[in-house]
């Protein structure tokens, strides 16, 4: 059986606008060694709903790409907070 294209398509479209993508700009405390943005990064990996972590140590800021849907601010500063390094929200 085949599905018609315009079908499959939809469907496919349909997946994508499931969810919320959504950025977010963390200030990090306390990162001062060079090992401190690696476990900052790993912290924020292990939030569900969270596809992408950049962490600019100069700036101490954590850039967080992530599924609205499953993730919110809360729970990205409480693993920033239960690592040893509390965050903010970014300007």
């Amino acid at each position: 059986m085949r599905i018609p294209t315009f079908i499959l398509s939809l469907l496919l479209a349909g997946s994508a606008f499931a969810s919320s993508p959504k950025t977010v700009t963390l200030n990090v405390q306390n990162m001062t060694c060079p090992a401190c943005p690696i476990t900052v990064k790993k912290a924020l990996e292990q939030v569900p709903g969270v596809s992408d972590v950049r962490i600019d140590f100069e700036h101490k800021t954590a850039t967080v790409h992530l599924d609205a849907d499953k993730a919110n601010i809360a729970l990205l500063t409480k693993a920033t907070a239960d690592a040893g390094f509390p965050s903010t929200i970014g300007k």
